[in-house]
């Protein structure tokens, strides 16, 4: 995940408590996702569905404050 990015999501990670929280909460539905579709974690179709959406959504809030920070550092 924003592997071109990978020096500002570092400066974000330490300096930017909403980001971290944004990524940390990214992390842990992205690992959910993984366990269900690998049948680890036993979920209806419509869950695994809202977690997708909700993990998109906030990859989504973390591209804009990455875009955010190179407007601003540009």
């Amino acid at each position: 995940m924003f592997e071109n990015d990978q020096e500002i999501v570092s400066a974000l990670l330490n300096n930017n408590k909403d980001f971290k929280r944004l990524y940390d909460k990214h992390s842990v539905l992205k690992n959910t996702v993984k366990e269900a579709n690998e049948g680890n974690v036993s979920m209806d179709q419509f869950s695994l569905e809202e977690l997708k959406k909700a993990k998109l959504d906030l990859k989504d809030q973390m591209s804009f404050m990455i875009q955010n920070h190179k407007y601003e550092h540009a």
